[in-house]
């Protein structure tokens, strides 16, 4: 293999946990020139990666489809060996498709799988039941190429950013990433704000986020009376806040993209987990790693596989019954 295109242009997190399949072919394949193709304003993920090649960009949202033949015309000429393909959407499978590399691999559930050299059956659940984790689930497309053991996904901060971060890390302090995209996936601002209230005064407490997280969070820093609170929300790029979390003592976080910054640099992560379930397959990678939820069954939980813009229900007790306790426990592990 001397040409590898790998194709995910989902949301953050999905590119973030996308890069175990980078690890694992780079340690099979060292002198290969691994692609990877993103949506537009995912790529700053990838900047400088040690393994990578070249970042491909798909302007998904102007002009999509226009763009979407220019990057089949650009695949098409550099001839790869293999194009692997994460997604399960008919864009990308037309692009894997057409590719006219020599092996194309995807899964079962792309509308356009029936025509890629390998489809890989996509379920939640392993042969015997078990749950798979995404990283598990990506990586049976490389199944046959590499081995049998998935990649655990990795984000490289440069020295730059780690350089940006350090003012900030003369204290012990906690990382807060307090927002989602989807409402029931969010732990609910009061509990934040209450939480803070009840942790030591000893650590500074960074609140992070991208920019529109940033009303969210001046709102959290705003409402408490926690001295040390600052908010570096769209204050920091993509890698220098998981650069920031490698360093804190405890990052908490949504079931969202910072959970997956967090297992990238290895930091430790305690996962706030409100309609979603674990066994969906996206939890914490770290060593050190916590997950909270409510400790009764609701017999609405989970709601769907994704969050939702509001509580079904009205109540969000999936969220409103976690307790300060359970989330302050984590600090003394």
């Amino acid at each position: 293999m001397k040409k590898i295109l790998i194709i995910q242009t989902a949301f953050i997190g999905d590119v973030v946990l996308a890069t175990g399949i980078l690890e694992k072919l780079h340690q099979y394949y060292p002198a290969a020139e691994l692609d990877f193709l993103v949506r537009k304003g995912n790529e700053s993920l990838l900047s400088h990666h040690p393994f990578l090649h070249e970042v491909l960009i798909w302007h998904k949202k102007e002009s999509k489809y226009k763009h979407l033949f220019q990057l089949l015309k650009q695949i098409r000429n550099t001839k790869y060996d293999a194009v692997i393909n994460l997604q399960r959407y008919g864009a990308t499978g037309f692009l894997t498709a057409f590719s006219k590399a020599n092996l194309t691999i995807g899964f079962d559930k792309n509308p356009f799988s029936f025509l890629f050299s390998q489809k890989i059956t996509h379920t939640f659940s392993g042969i015997k039941g078990e749950v798979l984790h995404e990283i598990e689930r990506n990586h049976l497309l490389i199944k046959l190429l590499t081995d049998g053991m998935a990649a655990k996904p990795k984000l490289y901060p440069t020295t730059q950013d780690m350089d940006f971060v350090k003012p900030f890390q003369t204290r012990p302090y906690i990382c807060i990433a307090p927002a989602s995209v989807w409402f029931t996936k969010q732990f609910p601002t009061n509990k934040w704000i209450d939480f803070i209230k009840h942790l030591p005064v000893s650590f500074d407490i960074y609140l992070i986020g991208g920019p529109t997280d940033a009303p969210l969070c001046n709102e959290i820093m705003v409402a408490n009376v926690h001295q040390n609170v600052v908010s570096l929300a769209g204050k920091l790029n993509f890698l220098q806040s998981a650069a920031l979390q490698k360093g804190a003592t405890m990052n908490y976080v949504n079931d969202s993209a910072p959970m997956h910054f967090a297992s990238s640099v290895n930091a430790p992560v305690t996962a706030v987990y409100c309609s979603t379930i674990v066994g969906f397959g996206y939890g914490p990678l770290s060593d050190k790693s916590f997950v909270v939820e409510i400790e009764e069954t609701l017999s609405c939980r989970p709601c769907g596989l994704h969050g939702k813009k509001a509580c079904p229900l009205g109540h969000f007790n999936c969220a409103n019954k976690i307790t300060n306790e359970q989330l302050l426990e984590v600090i003394s592990d």
